[in-house]
């Protein structure tokens, strides 16, 4: 079984023809609710994408808010762990998406802030622990030693970016970042190899978005290349890849096959709006994947020089 720590989050979403600069406002269209948050969109990836049993702990308001949130979990099959604060609001995120697909996202923690280390649930039976950052650092730092020292695999979605303290690191497995957020914790700006080797975690996978991802194994590197679609949105497109990442190395599958389907699953959610709405079934990634030509030489090379690897370095 997955547990999933993390936050949970109403989104609400306006299309625009452009994201608003700094001081600028622009004129919307369409408004929309979806159920979103980390650490919620992670745990319906897992259970809905990735086909694996999934327990979300996560913290809610006493409102209004948490009803829809909770209607979609239960709806992905989601077993949920709620801690209800009644003196917190449910977790709020204002998003802005462009004609061109992508958004901007303030987010309103509220409740989320009210999860904390004596909240987390015996462990037996759990393979693997999602976190991402939308909730307290100690806590997610308490979660991660309670997982280490059970033999649990700590994933870590280091979202929204903010600087980890080593002993964190020390205890995380798996890194996922974007390349941003690589960067950020990496301290260094030269290529996207080079971050990788500076970040002392056994496996880090970033993100590359149109171009795909990448995967630093002890010494060993995977590259692998995006599937090519129109993207319409996308929202949650990180959170969907992550949580199918998670589902397929719970079930077994090797770190390439698990890359394969979270690319995948990622590259559908961006071809429909919204965070959780975004998220396809395991069969619609299964039959997409499939229907996806094998990875050509040319494509892979290109990537991997995109990454700053020598070619004959990575597979």
């Amino acid at each position: 079984m997955i547990l999933v720590a993390g936050s949970s989050n109403l989104d609400f979403v306006v299309r625009a023809h452009h994201i608003p600069a700094p001081g600028e406002t622009v004129l919307g269209r369409d408004f929309k609710t979806f159920p979103g948050g980390k650490g919620a969109n992670q745990a319906v990836a897992c259970a809905r994408a990735g086909g694996a049993p999934t327990t979300l702990l996560t913290a809610m308001g006493a409102d209004a808010f948490a009803a829809p949130i909770e209607a979609s979990l239960r709806e992905a099959s989601v077993h949920l762990d709620i801690v209800r604060s009644t003196d917190q609001p449910t977790g709020t995120a204002f998003i802005c998406v462009s004609d061109d697909a992508e958004n901007a996202i303030t987010v309103a923690p509220g409740a989320n802030l009210a999860l904390h280390a004596q909240h987390l649930p015996n462990l037996q039976g759990t393979s693997h622990l999602l976190m991402q950052l939308e909730i307290p650092l100690t806590t997610v730092t308490a979660y991660a030693d309670a997982a280490h020292k059970q033999g649990v695999t700590v994933v870590l979605n280091a979202a929204p970016v903010q600087a980890l303290p080593s002993e964190l690191l020390d205890l995380v497995d798996v890194l996922v970042v974007n390349e941003g957020e690589l960067a950020a914790l990496s301290h260094h700006t030269g290529t996207i190899a080079e971050c990788l080797e500076r970040i002392k975690v056994p496996t880090v996978v970033v993100t590359l978005g149109h171009r795909g991802c990448c995967a630093r194994i002890e010494g060993t590197f995977l590259v692998q290349p995006a599937c090519a679609i129109a993207a319409i949105d996308t929202t949650a497109a990180g959170d969907t890849f992550c949580g199918s990442l998670v589902a397929a190395l719970s079930q077994g599958a090797s770190m390439r096959r698990a890359l394969q389907l979270a690319g995948a699953a990622g590259a559908l959610a961006c071809t429909r709006l919204g965070a959780q709405s975004s998220i396809p079934q395991a069969a619609e990634v299964n039959a997409f994947l499939a229907q996806q030509a094998a990875n050509d030489s040319e494509a892979v090379d290109a990537l991997g020089v995109y990454c700053g690897l020598a070619v004959g370095t990575y597979s």
